[in-house]
């Protein structure tokens, strides 16, 4: 029988001519023998008559009892089930043609990728007579009975991937989006791996939707079949209708599997996502206005605030909301997008020209899928609002319909004449509530994908972050437009630690904003020490949220030398290896980057709350040569610390040891009191 094997970085997929699969995990060597062969399973009592194997697009006409992978119908008449009658093998690809009787054509495309990362998709096309509504056109990949306990993530505004485990038990363990984007309690990325797996250990398949829509993932184990994991867009009602001709791609679904535990998965996902997303610059120091000034934007007080930034080493001056015509406050102006001439008589030039003399480069806030229902875009344009004038409004404001094509010839047409008349070199790009209207996501992801690749295109220089509410829209579905993702609104580190932690295990850290905040935290109102602060924001795309103007001149020079050191250690923390240590004490979190090449490393210490011993265990450093030596040090600012004498190692400022005995054994570490960090280098000799 011909059978499909695609292998790559320990991964082997494995189809047969059917388009069934066989096999997604661990690399099967060559096989020069029928696997289908041996994989036929016995034929239980009181079911189908013939061995169930499931197919790239499982329904109930092949005697799948689960979610079905397709549905749709023909005004009321459910459709028929698309059956492979082609399959095509490249070298890293696979595509199966699948038909029904009724002109229902599926085409999949699969590829296993370099870093063993699976790409699925299905693209729909309908050959029938008259239209076609499709309901669902899901990705399904089965997965073994060993992989029963699921990780997962929900959340809240600046309270985002809180992770959630559960035992995978019969039926579906599903998690639906509704908020015409990710959302803050976005399932993220659904792991199942076997019991007790964890950044270090155990066996993990992962299933990610690159998707910034709705949308669902689950898995669902059943008595009459194998377990499955499965993504696929949520559609509403009637929201795709095909006419004779037309199609309807889905989105890519991101599989990956790793015998590592998770993190496997990033270094898998990591490497993946820099081979398609290069950056060719290194990320800049960022300041960004919003936590400085608010909404109380003069020419005399941001010169102040860019002068104290250029002196601390920020690379990137980003002037966040308030610029634009009667902006005050978060509850008017909201698509109005001109310079506000009363705040700036001489538009924006004064500012950026002092920003460009102080060698910094130039961002500009802007949420352009919004519309403030006290706004003159609103009053003139109310057509082009989506949803009725009485749905509730969200922050004081209403979404644009971006699929009316004269709001987004507008938008464009607004952006364009920003980006050209000013030499703007990034845009924070908002979107600060639910769409909250049925039917309306599938068009508008669509067209806010649409303008930013416009922008793009016209505008090759820009780069543009992703922000939604803060962490409400990262996906790698919207990857391709953008070139940072806003992790959250909260600058608290205590709060960062954790969000950083888990949003990187899909996204890589040059990818991920993170701000040095003030002492007290906007959100949460938390007062924290500067060196946790510091050792928090270096961990990603470094930036500031703070008025630095009034920071005492020690703390000034702190934060210079934070740059400073971010500036030297970014080529290492932005193509580097992730790794993160298993802690038995989950008020002590250790993490770092290894290079590549493990000739050096950057680890943090941190403590966030009280150890649960008065010894803590000790400090275990994963991802380093086994078989060379390496040199630890101190790094950087000095924790408060609650202990009568220091690990010798500590005080003498280094120890050098096996990269084995670093791992296995760890390093006595010093009792740091509660939220402290502690960062340490790691040479090889």
């Amino acid at each position: 029988m011909t059978e499909f094997h695609l292998r790559a970085a320990g991964v082997s997929l494995v189809l047969d001519a059917r388009g069934a699969v066989l096999h997604w995990g661990p690399d099967l060597g060559s096989l020069p023998f029928s696997l289908a062969a041996t994989r036929i399973p016995a034929i239980p009592p009181s079911s189908i008559d013939v061995p169930l194997t499931l197919p790239l697009l499982p329904t109930a006409g092949d005697g799948w009892t689960g979610r079905p992978a397709v549905a749709g119908h023909r005004d009321g008449k459910p459709c028929g089930t698309p059956r492979a009658v082609a399959v095509e093998a490249g070298e890293n690809t696979i595509s199966v043609r699948s038909e029904s009787a009724d002109g229902v054509h599926v085409t999949t495309e699969a590829e296993l990728t370099a870093e063993g990362v699976l790409r699925v998709r299905h693209v729909l096309e309908n050959r029938g007579p008259g239209v076609l509504t499709v309901a669902n056109l899901d990705v399904l990949l089965p997965i073994p009975a060993e992989a029963s306990e699921l990780l997962d993530f929900t959340g809240l505004w600046a309270h985002e991937r809180r992770p959630q485990r559960a035992e995978l038990r019969h039926g579906v363990w599903s998690r639906e989006s509704r908020h015409g984007r990710p959302g803050h309690d976005d399932a993220f990325l659904l792991m199942a791996g076997t019991p007790g797996f964890g950044f270090r250990t155990g066996r993990v398949w992962a299933l990610h939707l690159s998707w910034s829509g709705d949308k669902q993932i689950w898995a669902e184990r059943s008595a009459l079949g194998p377990t499955v994991v499965g993504a696929g867009e949520l559609l509403g009602p009637g929201e795709i209708r095909l006419d004779p001709g037309e199609s309807y791609p889905a989105p890519w679904a991101v599989a990956v599997y790793s015998d590592s535990g998770i993190d496997g998965l990033s270094d898998r996902l990591h490497q993946w996502i820099r081979s398609v997303k290069r950056r060719d610059t290194p990320r800049p120091v960022v300041l960004n206005t919003w936590e400085a000034v608010y909404f109380d934007h003069s020419l005399t007080r941001l010169t102040a605030l860019a002068d104290a930034a250029a002196e601390v080493g920020v690379e990137r001056f980003v002037l966040d909301d308030g610029w634009f015509t009667g902006r005050r406050d978060d509850r008017r102006a909201l698509g109005d997008w001109y310079v506000d001439p009363d705040v700036w008589p001489d538009g924006l030039h004064p500012l950026i020209a002092h920003v460009h003399a102080a060698g910094m480069d130039f961002g500009l806030w802007v949420e352009p899928e919004m519309v403030s229902a006290d706004s003159a875009l609103a009053r003139e344009h109310p057509s082009w609002i989506l949803g009725p004038p009485e749905a509730p409004t969200w922050r004081h404001q209403r979404v644009l319909d971006l699929s009316v094509p004269a709001a987004f010839d507008h938008i464009r047409g607004r952006l364009t004449d920003l980006l050209t008349e000013y030499p703007i070199a990034f845009l924070k790009w908002d979107h600060n509530r639910d769409l909250l209207q049925p039917g309306a996501a599938h068009r508008q992801t669509l067209a806010v994908h649409r303008l930013l690749g416009e922008l793009r295109s016209a505008f090759p220089h820009l780069e543009i972050e992703s922000c939604a509410s803060g962490g409400g829209r990262v996906d790698l579905g919207i990857l391709p437009y953008v070139d940072r993702f806003w992790t959250s609104d909260t600058n608290d580190p205590l709060d960062r630690q954790r969000i950083q932690r888990w949003t990187g295990v899909l996204i890589p850290p040059e990818f991920l904003g993170g701000h040095l905040g003030a002492g007290t935290a906007h959100v949460t109102g938390r007062t924290s020490a500067l060196g946790l602060r510091m050792a928090t924001a270096l961990f990603g795309h470094a930036g500031i949220e703070w008025d630095v103007s009034r920071a005492s001149p020690a703390d000034r020079a702190a934060i210079a030398e934070w740059t400073a050191e971010y500036k030297r250690l970014r080529p290492l923390l932005h193509s580097g290896v992730v790794v993160r240590a298993d802690s038995p004490d989950p008020a002590i979190l250790v993490h770092g980057v290894v290079a590549r090449d493990r000739s050096e490393a950057v680890f943090a210490l941190v403590t966030l709350d009280a150890p649960a011993t008065a010894l803590p265990p000790p400090m275990r450093l994963p991802g380093l040569d086994p078989d060379r030596l390496y040199t630890v040090r101190p790094l950087g600012h000095a924790p408060k610390t609650v202990q009568d004498a220091p690990p010798p190692w500590f005080a003498g400022g280094a120890v050098t040891l096996p990269g084995r005995v670093l791992a296995e054994a760890g390093l006595p570490v010093p009792l740091l009191a509660p939220e402290q960090a502690a960062l340490f280098t790691v040479t090889a000799s």
